[in-house]
């Protein structure tokens, strides 16, 4: 079967993957920004710049400085820069809040990407059937087993949520948001390079050229309009021996 397998051509898998993500982005940042004011996250940052500023007026410094200029200043100036900056990462509400700010960045991250995953990556697609987002709609792509079986709701679930939003989404994201906060920046640059390896490998050398998604769920984008999409495995054989019938007869023929 996986010779009559119609795929759905680069441009129109590009097309429709730009279309869905600035739907998905769009909606995953509106979520992100009632989130942040629920859980009051300008707040909490707003009173740690509060305590920094207090530190900078209490020993006359500024904390944002380039190198050049830390390299600019006297012995004395360093030493009270120094003294200052210890004396404010040591502070214990500094050290909560910092804490707070990363918790409440990871759960908005999480939370906003999921809500739009679900909606747009598996209720949709569940929805439409055949796996279409908005996007595939569109551009007339569809999604199926390899087999060439309509793809069932425990493989959409796989393909959207273990293999859209954990594998290549999620995991990315958690290791630039370590990233910008300075945790584990190395282990961070190897995982982000290694996912993007694999992810290039797949796509380019696995026997279908899909992506880590389909991989994973025994999946494949289609092209809806030329593709046959079986509503079962027992149509599937059916048609299979209905082709088999025929060439038989045909061979009896000859």
């Amino acid at each position: 079967m996986n010779n009559d397998i119609q795929r759905a051509s680069m441009l129109k898998r590009i097309s429709a993957y730009i279309f869905d993500s600035i739907l998905l982005i769009t909606v995953a940042i509106g979520i992100a920004f009632l989130l942040s004011v629920v859980l009051k996250y300008d707040e909490t940052t707003t009173e740690r710049e509060r305590l920094r500023n207090d530190y900078e007026v209490k020993y006359g410094v500024t904390f944002d400085i380039e190198r050049e200029d830390y390299d600019k200043l006297s012995d004395t100036e360093k030493q009270l820069y120094d003294d200052a900056y210890a004396e404010f990462a040591s502070d214990a509400d500094v050290n909560r809040i910092d804490a707070l700010i990363i918790n409440l960045s990871m759960l908005i991250t999480v939370f906003s990407i999921l809500v739009a995953f679900i909606i747009f990556e598996f209720l949709i697609p569940l929805k439409f059937s055949n796996g279409q987002t908005l996007g595939k709609k569109i551009f007339g792509i569809g999604i199926m087993r390899v087999d060439g079986v309509k793809i069932s709701a425990f493989q959409l679930f796989v393909r959207a949520i273990l293999g859209k939003y954990t594998l290549e989404t999620m995991i990315p994201t958690f290791l630039i948001l370590f990233l910008l906060f300075n945790i584990m920046p190395f282990a961070c640059l190897v995982g982000i390079a290694l996912i993007l390896i694999i992810q290039l490998g797949t796509t380019m050398f696995s026997y279908l050229h899909t992506p880590i998604h389909d991989l994973i769920s025994g999946t494949v984008a289609v092209d809806f309009a030329s593709q046959r999409i079986f509503e079962s495995t027992e149509s599937l054989l059916e048609y299979k021996k209905k082709i088999h019938a025929e060439t038989a007869k045909k061979t009896e023929y000859r």
